[in-house]
């Protein structure tokens, strides 16, 4: 069971909190979706650890995908989304994105930070309509078949602050 309390909000429609139970199909899916993926000990120690807020994705109690983030001093960072393979395409990881941002908001975040590959072009093209704009670069980030990958490090900001 998650160690996260559930917010409860009209505007979610597919995220729930991540539970144990879930990582078993979930890891299908994150297995499925990336070359070098967390493993079930990754999803655990983040459900085990009140600083990190799961969620998992789903439809008709069918796992669409999961996000994994931590919010500290207004800042969210979304560790790890994923929307598996079956249903990439199909806007919903703009649907994923959206309401991940809507949970962010809740625990009190005012921006919200990610990396992505450079190579995952689909990603930084929903990141970048999604108004995420490029703030740096991590260097040697992501395992890769030949060495290592960059990591493009991105920023949203969620909230306007009114004067």
């Amino acid at each position: 069971m998650s160690a996260n309390p559930t917010i409860v909000t009209p505007q979610l429609e597919y995220l729930r909190p991540m539970q144990t139970e879930d990582l078993t199909e979930l890891m299908v899916g994150e297995l499925a979706s990336y070359p070098y993926p967390w493993t079930r000990g990754n999803f655990e120690d983040c459900l085990s650890n009140k600083a990190y807020y799961c969620w998992v994705f789903e439809q008709q109690q069918s796992l669409l995908g999961h996000v994994v983030m931590s919010v500290v001093l207004k800042e969210a960072h979304i560790l790890n989304i994923c929307l598996y393979p079956q249903n990439q395409n199909k806007g919903w990881g703009r649907k994923l994105l959206n309401e991940t941002e809507i949970v962010a908001k809740n625990y009190g975040a005012e921006t919200c930070f990610l990396e992505v590959r450079p190579s995952n072009k689909s990603g930084l093209h929903l990141y970048q309509t999604e108004a995420y704009n490029e703030i740096g670069l991590r260097k040697n980030y992501y395992p890769g078949n030949n060495g290592r990958e960059d990591a493009i490090v991105m920023a949203k900001t969620l909230i306007i602050n009114s004067l």
